[in-house]
């Protein structure tokens, strides 16, 4: 039998099939071979004896949060409380994008910011816009349940972002945990203790719990550049240009043209720098 891990407590996994959901356990023969079972994965399964048999070929997996077979990424982005992040926001779309998975931005918190930074916000937020992400508001409760239909999408971003606050408005039968922000480190406490996969609006949706910091040890430097999906628009006299140090880089005269966002560039150039 076929069917979905939809959550993974200890060594447990909840398969779903149809509407019934069987608490299977991973053979034995996955572990010598260094495979383990995922939130997301497509499994066949002995529904008599409750044993996972096969994990079936991945479209997609992530390791940070653990979960495959996504197709898009909400990344929800606090304005304030904590503050807004550009870095941390370009390193979520980069990790995303790598993994190919549809990046869309949700921003929570707006109304802690004064008239100027909501101002400044908007602007930036108009530039992701231009380039191809819908931007949502987490008040535009409608918008965001019309994207779930026959997708699997994932809910990521900073501890504190308000991402299980969201997720029980789109649906209050969830009643997820939610927590305060801690004053003295600027950011949320951990909420969700686990990865879930969720029914929601006609799709299926992924709690995650919440993270602060990225790594991008597995790409190469080429990979990070194929992120930044507006570069591709103003081709280089080299192929192999960086855009870092090279003579006639289209990139670096569009970003002081200002037609690409000085703060999308400089965190382009951390993240490569980080990958060497």
């Amino acid at each position: 039998m076929k069917g979905q891990i939809i959550k993974i407590v200890s060594n447990l996994c909840f398969v779903k099939n149809g509407k019934k959901i069987y608490e299977c356990h991973p053979r034995g023969k996955f572990r010598n071979q260094n495979i383990a079972p995922i939130v997301g994965d497509y499994v066949k399964f002995d529904e008599e004896h409750q044993y996972i048999l096969e994990i079936l070929p991945r479209k997609n997996e992530l390791l940070r949060p653990f979960v495959s077979n996504i197709d898009q990424g909400i990344i929800v982005t606090s304005a304030k409380q904590p503050d807004f992040s550009t870095n941390l926001l370009d390193k979520l779309i980069t990790t995303l994008e790598h993994h190919h998975i549809t990046p869309i931005i949700c921003l929570t918190k707006l109304d802690l910011l004064s008239n100027q930074e909501k101002k400044q916000l908007k602007k930036i937020m108009r530039y992701y816009e231009n380039i191809g992400y819908q931007v949502f508001k987490n008040t535009d409760k409608r918008k965001i349940k019309k994207i779930f239909k026959n997708k699997t999408t994932v809910f990521t971003g900073q501890t504190g972002a308000g991402k299980s606050t969201l997720l029980n408005h789109l649906d209050k039968s969830l009643n997820l945990a939610t927590g305060e922000i801690s004053k003295a480190l600027g950011r949320g406490r951990h909420t969700t203790r686990h990865v879930e996969l969720l029914e929601i609006a006609k799709g299926k949706v992924v709690d995650t719990p919440g993270f602060s910091s990225i790594d991008f040890n597995d790409m190469s430097m080429e990979e990070i550049k194929d992120t930044f999906i507006e570069f591709r628009k103003y081709p280089c006299p080299y192929q192999d240009c960086s855009h870092l140090n090279e003579k006639e880089c289209q990139v670096k005269s569009k970003v002081k043209e200002g037609k690409i966002l000085s703060s999308r560039y400089e965190n382009y150039c951390k993240f490569i720098t980080k990958s060497r």
